[in-house]
This record gives C-alpha cells, sequence and structure tokens, in this order.
C-alpha cells in the first residue's frame, strides 16, 4: 500500500487547501527524507496566493523547513537519521565553484524547494543543503525553533541584503520593507554595526518590532516624500547602505532616490516590474547587488546558526501567527490582510 502524507495545496489565487498526497520518498542516492517540524508561509508566497505570481494549480507550495532526518541515500555522508536540520530554501551540491564562492542559492546543479508546507520533505543534494543543528528539536523551545526556521529563508535574506549593501561600522542604512525580510534586514545592519537605521514602515506594530531589532528612525512616508524625508535626515547626501527587501517598482525607485553616491543597493525582494536605469546608477556611481540569498553560507560561515541556537539574536519574533497544517487557509488570509507578520506552522 502506497504512504501517504498531509500537505498544503495551492488550489487557486485565494483558497489553499490540505490534502492527502504520496508521501516524499528517496529518489537518488543524494537525497535525504525530512520529518518537517516547523514550517511557515513566505511573503513571495502571497505573491502567488493573491494572483500576481503564476503558480500550478492544485499543486503543493513552500519552500521553507527545519525538521529531523527520517532517511538517507546510499551517498549521502554529512546527515544521517534522527539528525536535526535547517533546510535552506534552496538546495545545492555544494562542491562546485559556484558553491565554494558562497553562492549555493544559483548553484548550477541545484534548485528551489517548493513543497515544504507538509509533514515530509525530499532534500535533493543532501551533503551540500541539509544544516544539521546540534541536538534535537526536544532540547529547544518554541522561541528558538521559530528563530531556527528563519534562517532557512528569512533571516538570512535579511542578513544577504545587509551584506550585498555592504554595510559597515558606522554607516546609516535604510530598510525598505516592514515584512519579516525587512525586520530581518533591521537586525542584520545592527549585527554588522550600522549606527543609524532607518526602517521604512506604516504599521506600528511593524515599526515597533524593528526599533526592538535595532532601528533608530522609523519612516512612513513613500515615494518622493519618503525620498525627501530620509535625505532630510542625512544631511542631504542620502543613506550610505539601502537594504531592498520588497521587490517592487515603488521600493526600488525610491531606494535608488536615497541612496548617497557611491552607496550600494542590496537587494533581495523578488522584482516585479523592475527597471533599472543605467544611467541614474551610472552617474550616482551607485552599485546594486544580491540576489537570492546563499542561506547555508550564512548559516555556517557567517555565524547566523551559531548566533540563534547562542541566543544571540532571536529573529523568531517575526512569527506573530501560529497554525496547524489543518489551517493552512487561515495562516495565508492573516499574512494577506497584515494580521500577523509571518505565519508559522507547527507539526
Amino acid at each position: 500500500m502506497n504512504e501517504t502524507m498531509k500537505a498544503a495545496i495551492f488550489v487557486k489565487p485565494g483558497e489553499m487547501a490540505v490534502r492527502e498526497v504520496p508521501k516524499a520518498h528517496l529518489e537518488r542516492d543524494t537525497d535525504a527524507l525530512v520529518r518537517v517540524v516547523r514550517a511557515c508561509v513566505c511573503g513571495s508566497d502571497l505573491w502567488y496566493f493573491r494572483g500576481l505570481s503564476p503558480h500550478p494549480e492544485n499543486s503543493q507550495i513552500g519552500h521553507e523547513s527545519i525538521g529531523v532526518v527520517e532517511q538517507v541515500g546510499d551517498a549521502v555522508t554529512t546527515v544521517a537519521p534522527g539528525d536535526f536540520v535547517v533546510l535552506p530554501f534552496p538546495y545545492s551540491c555544494g562542491k562546485c565553484p559556484v558553491c565554494e564562492a558562497g553562492f549555493e542559492s544559483v548553484c548550477p546543479h541545484g534548485g528551489y524547494f517548493g513543497a515544504s508546507q507538509a509533514e515530509y520533505v525530499r532534500v535533493p543534494e543532501a551533503d551540500g543543503t541539509c544544516v544539521k543543528v546540534p541536538g534535537s528539536p526536544e532540547d529547544y523551545d518554541d522561541g528558538t525553533l521559530a528563530s531556527l526556521l528563519t534562517i532557512a529563508d528569512v533571516m538570512s535574506t535579511g542578513y544577504h541584503a545587509a551584506v550585498s549593501a555592504e554595510v559597515r561600522p558606522g554607516d546609516t542604512a535604510v530598510v525598505m520593507g516592514d515584512g519579516a525580510v525587512g525586520l530581518c534586514g533591521v537586525l542584520s545592519a545592527r549585527m554588522l554595526g550600522a549606527k543609524r537605521i532607518i526602517a521604512m514602515s506604516r504599521h506600528e506594530d511593524r515599526a515597533a518590532l524593528a526599533r526592538e531589532f535595532g532601528a533608530t528612525d522609523v519612516v512612513a512616508e513613500r515615494d518622493q516624500a519618503a525620498v525627501d524625508k530620509v535625505l532630510s535626515m542625512t544631511g542631504g547626501y542620502g543613506a550610505d547602505a539601502v537594504l531592498e527587501c520588497v521587490g517592487s517598482k515603488q521600493s526600488f525607485d525610491t531606494a535608488v532616490g536615497l541612496a548617497r553616491r557611491g552607496a550600494v543597493i542590496g537587494r533581495v525582494g523578488l522584482p516585479h516590474d523592475v527597471e533599472i536605469s543605467a544611467e541614474g546608477t551610472f552617474y550616482g556611481n551607485i552599485g546594486i547587488k544580491g540576489g537570492p540569498a546563499p542561506v547555508r553560507h550564512y548559516d555556517l560561515q557567517s555565524g547566523l546558526l551559531d548566533a540563534v541556537v547562542n541566543h544571540e539574536i532571536d529573529p523568531g519574533r517575526v512569527f506573530t501567527g501560529v497554525y496547524d497544517l489543518d489551517h493552512i487557509q487561515e495562516a495565508y488570509e492573516a499574512m494577506d490582510r497584515r494580521e500577523v507578520i509571518k505565519s508559522l506552522i507547527r507539526f
């Protein structure tokens, strides 16, 4: 008899469901099978839920999870059944020149998870993908488990925005976006030593968390008014570093307008209708870096895993709604209505 599992299904824009589907299983000797203990809804999932980006109907969804290894292929050597792991949203071989350079998120042998809101996940290229966590899930409280889940995507992505923007000690950094990635970007800018961190937010609950994460100022204005406000706050020069964590045309155009000449914009928001002006960036000597975050590199080489385990950072506070898988529709709707910053799924 074929085994099944429960999984979140994207039915169509605005409609999610939970269905019994064939249980994930090993397909190659480099795979691992992981039992999920926490997953979540990403802001990028809302693009599909709102019908703004295409996604196959009646298909699985999700790319952020942590769990316990249940089975490994014969070629897997770095993890074993029973290991507690973070699953970065990209999977990667871990040994090609791209991965060795620290850019596993664009590994030519890799790809991206798309079925993580489920009881089990198949992990391709397990040796180059899994981030092993000390101990087991039972060794951690709910808050730490939530923070471990963030380093599967949003915390690492916020950190990538700060690194890409070349945030340095003493800098003034502006963070575009007050979703989970933007809030983690604030935390990351603080970790990298920014002296002044301006969070662009018009939602008081998010602005309050941004302040707790390290924001020194909050700007609610948008478009040219936002540019004018930041310029007035920086003596007319603009920000030393800009973290673009939204991906919309409005956000990116604003980021360019408030960046100091010679500054770098770290872009991690999935771009939608964004056009980059070659002349505008050229004559301002404005750099643009970023893309999908190399999660595994930041978790291990940059110390995000240790920072969470040692309680030096608490990014799991971005999860302001907790649901079980059977209430996946409510989890999406709450984020869509901005009732919660980010929805966590407990198994």
